[in-house]
């Protein structure tokens, strides 16, 4: 697939040039609601990370981990829908100047089936979105979807996991802008404390195979971890160790100016752990 020049592209050129690795945050749209979503985002904005991954809460999470799966739960039972996330995402009071970090949305195929591809293409761009991540996207719609999106303006970011083959990776490779989501282990997200002896294999064979980035992800949740990936990954993505700090606000009665200090702190070690080299 013929890239297309867009602001995720052109934060991975920029921290490429500067021996960075890029550094995502996930966050889960809604939960505990919209409002604490929008200041969440912001000051995920303020420590400096590089993109943020949007979780588009939905009833049959396909690979998420019990945290991520509670905090879609969370937000569901709020009767969220859809045009409410799009609509919070489009009205984030951004300030003139500030650090506006690329937003990358998590989505269900059956969300973006539902609305109609070009539809959900077309306002998720609308909505400020830079691409979207569609973990259940059927392999045969895939090539179809990324024409889609990129004729909105939008990166398809596909998933590559351990047990994908050579013929399927091959097949995910036309069709995949932006970077490769490279999912470190077999399995569900979720904390975990070390990471796969086999992983850097992978990634460097990827390596050989694409020019797209690689950012890794499912795992990750500590700085310490980021020093394994160096000369190997171009950036890590972590998501349930700041999703269970949200859940805090529902689950122990914390504040939500506490929850946003602890997140800010946890953002802060990523942000230098990323900018210690690649």
């Amino acid at each position: 697939m013929s890239p297309i020049q867009t602001s995720i592209s052109d934060v991975f050129s920029q921290l490429y040039a500067k021996n960075s690795m890029a550094f995502m945050p996930f966050i889960t749209a809604g939960d505990p609601d919209l409002d604490f979503t929008r200041d969440l985002i912001l000051e995920l904005a303020r420590q400096q990370v590089d993109l943020i991954e949007v979780g588009f809460p939905y009833s049959d999470p396909i690979a998420d981990g019990p945290v991520i799966q509670a905090s879609y739960t969370r937000a569901l039972s709020k009767k969220l829908h859809v045009d409410q996330i799009l609509q919070t995402l489009a009205t984030i009071p951004w300030k003139q100047g500030e650090h506006r970090p690329p937003l990358v949305g998590m989505v269900s195929y059956a969300i973006v089936f539902r609305m109609g591809t070009a539809e959900f293409c077309r306002r998720a761009k609308q909505s400020g979105l830079a691409g979207l991540i569609v973990p259940d996207l059927p392999a045969d719609e895939a090539e179809e979807t990324t024409k889609i999106a990129q004729g909105a303006g939008l990166d398809l970011i596909q998933l590559i996991a351990p047990t994908t083959t050579p013929a399927r990776t091959e097949r995910i490779l036309s069709s995949a802008t932006g970077f490769l989501y490279c999912i470190s282990v077999a399995g569900t997200t979720g904390v975990r404390t070390t990471l796969p002896e086999q992983l850097s294999t992978q990634l460097r064979w990827l390596k050989s195979q694409t020019k797209l980035p690689l950012a890794v992800g499912f795992g990750i949740s500590r700085p310490e971890q980021v020093a394994e990936l160096r000369g190997v990954a171009d950036g890590v993505i972590v998501g349930s160790a700041l999703v269970r700090e949200v859940a805090a606000i529902t689950e122990t009665g914390a504040t939500r100016e506490q929850v946003l200090a602890r997140i800010g702190e946890l953002a802060r070690g990523m942000h230098v752990a990323v900018r210690a080299g690649r």
